[in-house]
């Protein structure tokens, strides 16, 4: 599994916010990109950066792409890059900037069609979709604004459209060290024969450990934020677990 150290950006500043709401924020550093070295030293493969203004619907969010294009400099490390892209300009735009990976959410339940066109164009590689559920129902608009919709029925059409990787974030658990939704992680690799991430609540080292043993579903990585930044959890150690484990014992 890849471990994503996760750097969630609001007005050019690391920060973290408690199960997505924009007033329960807490901020780590001013410098994403000394975050992101830090990582990189602790031996990440990839960083996964949010641009939380983007998300929220805030316009201003140039301080945050211009961060994207620093740590991308800085890091030469692929970067998975969501929040707030709402046109195939605006995936390109960021591409260019210097992402890998980029994470479509709210567009997947609102404007599917633009998820299509974007496999079409930048290839199935490039995109991941991000699925987003509070109480077993998708949650858009940076977990705003709650609909009737289940992941898996939002990641079977994705898949009809090419996606092949989603992000799967339980909502209630962020930021909360409540421990990964495994269960819920697992069902919707299964149930879609899709790559999920799972993302939300990482606690600590038998998170990791749960996600390894049902990681043949199609458990492709996990995503950790809190845990890392409150010092519950070194990323290194994280990264370790998640090896193989011929590649673990060597």
């Amino acid at each position: 599994m890849i471990v994503f150290p996760a750097i969630d950006l609001r007005r050019g500043q690391v920060v973290r916010l408690r199960q997505g709401d924009p007033k329960a924020v807490t901020t780590y550093s001013d410098d994403p990109v000394a975050t992101a070295l830090r990582w990189q030293e602790e031996g990440a493969s990839w960083i996964h950066v949010v641009n939380l203004d983007g998300a929220l619907g805030d316009t201003e969010t140039h301080r945050n792409l211009d961060q994207l294009a620093a740590i991308q400099e800085a890091c030469r490390l692929p970067i998975q890059f969501g929040g707030g892209m709402r046109s195939l300009d605006n995936i390109e735009d960021v591409l260019e900037r210097g992402a890998s990976r980029i994470i479509l959410g709210t567009v997947a339940v609102q404007q599917p069609d633009l998820v299509e066109e974007a496999v079409k164009r930048f290839g199935a590689e490039r995109i991941v979709v991000g699925v987003d559920a509070r109480d077993g129902l998708v949650a858009v608009s940076g977990w705003q604004d709650a609909t009737q919709i289940t992941p898996i029925e939002v990641a079977l059409r994705m898949r009809g459209f090419g996606v092949q990787h989603l992000l799967f974030t339980d909502i209630g658990r962020d930021m909360m060290l409540a421990g990964v939704n495994v269960e819920a992680t697992a069902e919707l690799a299964r149930a879609t024969g899709m790559w999920v991430i799972a993302s939300g609540g990482v606690a600590n080292l038998e998170d990791i450990r749960r996600l390894k043993v049902v990681a043949s579903a199609g458990i492709e990585g996990v995503i950790i934020g809190q845990a890392l930044y409150t010092g519950r959890l070194r990323l290194a150690d994280a990264i370790a677990l998640a090896q193989p484990e011929s590649e673990e014992r060597s």
